[in-house]
């Protein structure tokens, strides 16, 4: 369930010690996400940061409105730290993404002395940390994981990442795939087609598909269902309510309710369409070219794996990619997949564009 208020420490003086340890005239506080100037600012530190760790910057106000504004706080907090001028130069921000489970973002800005740099880092853990403490407690857990991330070649972060007790767990392969215009032909429709007893169908609206009327809740819940049901097996799955499933995905800037589809199993006469495959997409917008599309999430119930349901879907939004003029599909896969995605994605023509990894630290609440 959403809670009516966020569970974690609103009040960073009450989430650290009265006394941090920064440089005099260094402070921590929460930012104002209603600040253009705030947000301006976060976004610059952002995308040094991805410059810094794969080499380009991808993300925009977008992406740190998210974490920041208003609508994100119900399930998110954030910390700045500020020099003496009163410039941001480090941005932590958590998110109580799961029961169990807390992402952590840790940004410090580049061109800090190294000391100092080392400090506002510090700073950020031990408010992560502590933030953990409080969302663990309040969803009555005795042990709450804190989840981050970090680029493969960041050797910075992985030092400090080290250093602050979390453990490198996993490796994940950030995959592209080209598309053609042509390719637009490689599925009848990609709002619904079928092949062999399996029916691809985006989710139904409220007034039919181009109404933009509101998604039907059964469907919802049915995607819902089928990814909670398919990644049972998967690294680090944490159970996810529909409520929070919903709201978390609505945030992504890339939302588009036309962007999710079902598979269903439709074998026999008179039988009821059943549930066995969930895509939900979004659009990867672009300021200097052709946006693309972006696989969100792929889940397949293992009962209906080995019947094309995961290749048909993948088919659907490049075709659905190429109809609205995208050149470009992504998408994260698990290097240790115990499905062997990557083979079918390979295979499809997909190729790891840059790497990322999952540091976890389990923090004891009580």
């Amino acid at each position: 369930m959403i809670p009516e208020d966020n569970r974690f420490e609103s009040d960073p003086t009450d989430a650290l010690p009265d006394d941090p340890g920064l440089p005099a005239g260094w402070v921590a506080d929460a930012p104002d996400g209603d600040d253009p100037a705030t947000v301006e600012r976060l976004t610059e530190l952002l995308r040094d940061h991805e410059r810094a760790g794969r080499g380009w910057a991808g993300s925009g106000e977008e992406e740190v409105l998210v974490e920041v504004s208003e609508r994100g706080l119900i399930m998110r907090e954030n910390l700045v730290v500020r020099d003496p001028d009163g410039r941001i130069q480090a941005w932590g921000s958590v998110h109580d993404r799961a029961e169990g489970r807390m992402l952590f973002v840790h940004i410090v800005a580049r061109d800090v002395d190294q000391r100092t740099a080392d400090r506002c880092s510090e700073v950020l853990f031990e408010w992560a940390e502590s933030q953990a403490r409080a969302v663990g407690a309040a969803r009555g857990l005795a042990e709450q994981q804190i989840d981050t991330g970090s680029f493969a070649d960041d050797e910075r972060q992985h030092a400090w990442l080290a250093d602050a007790g979390f453990e490198r767990v996993r490796t994940w392969w950030q995959m592209s795939r080209s598309v053609e215009a042509a390719e637009a032909e490689l599925v009848p429709d990609p709002a619904r087609w079928e092949r062999k007893g399996v029916v691809f169908r985006l989710v139904e609206r409220q007034g039919g598909h181009d109404s933009g009327g509101m998604p039907d809740e059964a469907d919802l819940r049915a995607v819902h269902d089928v990814l909670e049901g398919a990644f049972t097996d998967h690294f680090n799955s944490s159970e996810e309510t529909f409520d929070e499933f919903i709201h978390r995905l609505r945030e992504d800037p890339g939302h588009r309710w036309d962007h999710w589809w079902l598979a269903e199993i439709v074998d026999g006469e008179g039988g009821e369409p059943e549930p066995a495959g969930a895509l939900v997409g979004t659009v990867s917008e672009s300021g200097t070219g052709p946006d693309g599309s972006y696989v969100s999430y792929l889940g397949v119930l293992e009962s209906a794996r080995g019947r094309g349901v995961a290749t048909g879907l993948l088919r659907t939004i490049i075709a659905d990619a190429a109809a609205r003029g995208r050149d470009r599909v992504g998408l994260e896969v698990d290097a240790d997949s115990p499905t062997g995605a990557d083979g079918l994605y390979t295979a499809m023509g997909w190729g790891t564009k840059y790497v990322t990894e999952s540091w976890h630290k389990d923090v004891t609440v009580t």
